[in-house]
């Protein structure tokens, strides 16, 4: 007998029958989120930096919706877009009754019910210097004045739970936002409405096309005075995403997803809440370019990675993918 025959052999369980019934990771369309980019008329746009993304008139959305239902997806989360005109220092756009993201998502509740809709809550879309809070001077210059802030994101998610959002997903990474968030819908009458918190959110190279798609890039600065440190350890995710679970974040999430795979599978297990995974708009744009490129074959690399955060422990992802994910995970 020969070492090889005499050899325990993992090829037994790799036949094309067995290999589906004992694959230790699923993924359907269920488990994965739509990012959408609305704006308040005109035609749709694509994002010159995401070949396939666009921002979508406010009059479109119900098409993209229904698309997304069809699909089975697991829902869409909306983004405003504004002309710079429109912007102001305290982005007024975020929390305004008629704000573009509250109105697409009336539309979205009443013309397909079913479908969930999730809603970033964060200023940065909507002030005129790009930021994600309040700015002030300081001695050394400027600084974004987190408790000012908080107030502001409060008045946000609520009026985009009084709007008829299903989830309410605060990305400011400002210390005591869930709280302050969770306070205010409870006081409003929305106990109900769960925060999907970005919990873990790293100030990373990986937001640039997601930045020209809603003209949020800041004008001065930077954001790693609060986003996180790519270099910290596993102890600033872990604190960060231990904070977010005590002041009452229902769901966490690890941002950006496939440079943190080491971060999403150390939070897993951790928690006894939900994980979640935003596959960002530079991963996106890097997977679109080579499979355009011919140098990958995009379906199966997107498929891939998805699996891969999938293993590392995201019960949900958001992926600018989702719709063409679930057309391949159809086709597979």
């Amino acid at each position: 007998m020969s070492i090889v025959e005499a050899m325990d052999r993992p090829r037994r369980l790799r036949s094309p029958l067995l290999r589906p019934l004992v694959a230790g990771v699923d993924l359907s369309p269920r488990h994965l989120v739509l990012p959408l980019f609305v704006k308040e008329g005109g035609e749709p746009e694509e994002v010159p930096s995401m070949p396939g993304v666009f921002r979508h008139p406010l009059k479109a959305l119900p098409r993209v919706g229904e698309e997304a239902l069809k699909a089975g997806l697991g829902g869409v989360i909306l983004f405003g877009v504004l002309p710079e005109a429109a912007k102001d220092p305290l982005g007024q756009g975020a929390y305004a009754e008629e704000g573009i993201v509250q109105r697409a998502i009336r539309l979205l509740k009443e013309e397909l019910p079913g479908l969930l809709v999730m809603a970033d809550t964060c200023l940065c879309e909507y002030t005129d210097h790009g930021h994600c809070g309040v700015v002030r001077e300081g001695p050394s210059g400027f600084y974004v004045d987190n408790d000012a802030t908080l107030e502001l994101l409060a008045k946000t998610a609520l009026s985009q739970a009084q709007a008829g959002a299903d989830v309410v997903a605060p990305s400011a990474m400002m210390d005591g936002q869930v709280r302050a968030i969770r306070e205010a819908l409870d006081r409003g009458g929305f106990a109900h409405v769960p925060i999907l918190s970005y919990a873990v959110k790293y100030a990373s190279a990986f937001y640039g096309p997601f930045r020209d798609a809603a003209g949020s890039a800041p004008r001065f600065g930077d954001r790693a005075g609060y986003q996180m440190d790519p270099r910290a350890g596993l102890w600033d995710a872990l604190r960060e995403a231990h904070l977010d679970d005590l002041e009452g974040a229902d769901l966490l999430m690890v941002k950006p997803a496939l440079p943190y795979l080491d971060v999403l599978a150390a939070l897993k297990g951790r928690f006894a809440k939900p994980l979640f995974a935003y596959q960002v708009s530079g991963e996106y744009a890097m997977l679109k370019a080579a499979g355009l490129k011919g140098w990958l074959d995009e379906g199966r690399a997107v498929l891939e990675s998805l699996h891969a955060l999938r293993r590392a422990g995201a019960q949900g992802i958001l992926t600018y993918y989702a719709l063409e994910a679930a057309r391949w995970l159809r086709e597979a």
